[in-house]
């Protein structure tokens, strides 16, 4: 017990200070909420890592993005690596680090990469210098923080001239999101406090000064959204767009076709 609130209080330096209790408060329940039973509960409960289930398709279809936009050989952060499947992909086209909140997944990662520089650190107070890297990758993490804003900000500071950001997080303008209703997938998620509209994270990615590129969507795969209708005929009926674009690696599906929103901005 000792320990585990030696690892808390660990993590907390990694936050910027807050000015009152209410604000205290919500840190530090967001910091508590990641240690490593959130691995096995929310939207992770159901997730397999194996080969060629969705969770590896979709780190191949990020890793490919990476390399589209990204200069080979330069240096690329993962802002919540995770279990640092994504940047063990991206090890032999980048010179890769990872970040993340939870420890114990840093620990964990450090038995799935290679080359890999991790460490556990805040989105919201990266520590690194301005202009440190060519691709920052940013995967469903933005959701999940007290202040979103400082955590893009950051991201901008980081990432040099020409360099790219690769963004997802869930897109509260789906087009089918009305049909799932309170069950929709990115209300599952305790952890998901900062849910915005495609055109806030938009804003922010802007003033944080970064060029849009690219703003899509992922699919429809959060199936089901039709009752009575098998599961499986559903996966294919809604979900055959999105999966093409992700084996392709293409980007075509407008912004409101998916369940989350995707983008890729180019640093001033």
């Amino acid at each position: 017990m000792l320990r585990q609130s030696r690892l808390r209080m660990e993590r907390l330096r990694f936050i910027s200070p807050v000015k009152g209790s209410n604000d205290l408060s919500r840190y530090y329940d967001f910091i508590m909420s990641f240690d490593e039973k959130y691995f096995s509960s929310h939207t992770y409960a159901n997730i397999t890592f194996a080969k060629y289930s969705m969770y590896w398709w979709s780190n191949r279809f990020f890793a490919m993005l990476a390399r589209r936009y990204g200069k080979r050989g330069a240096r690329l952060l993962e802002v919540g690596s995770g279990m640092g499947h994504l940047v063990a992909q991206l090890e032999d086209t980048f010179e890769t680090v990872g970040v993340d909140l939870n420890h114990w997944a840093v620990e964990q990662s450090k038995s799935v990469v290679q080359k890999s520089s991790l460490q556990t650190a805040s989105a919201q107070e990266l520590p690194f210098a301005n202009n440190s890297f060519n691709v920052v990758i940013i995967k469903h993490i933005v959701e999940h923080l007290p202040n979103p804003e400082q955590a893009i900000n950051e991201i901008g500071r980081v990432t040099e001239k020409g360099g790219t950001l690769i963004l997802a997080t869930p897109n509260l303008g789906s087009m089918l999101k009305p049909w799932k209703g309170a069950k929709w997938i990115g209300y599952q998620d305790p952890t998901h406090i900062s849910l915005k509209e495609p055109t806030e994270w938009l804003a922010l990615i802007q003033k944080a000064g970064f060029e849009l590129k690219h703003v899509f969507s992922d699919g429809f795969w959060d199936v089901p959204y039709i009752r009575f209708v098998p599961r499986q005929i559903q996966k294919l009926f809604f979900g055959s767009l999105g999966g093409i674009q992700a084996i392709t690696g293409i980007v075509f599906l407008p912004m409101t076709w998916g369940e989350s929103i995707l983008v890729i901005a180019k640093k001033k």
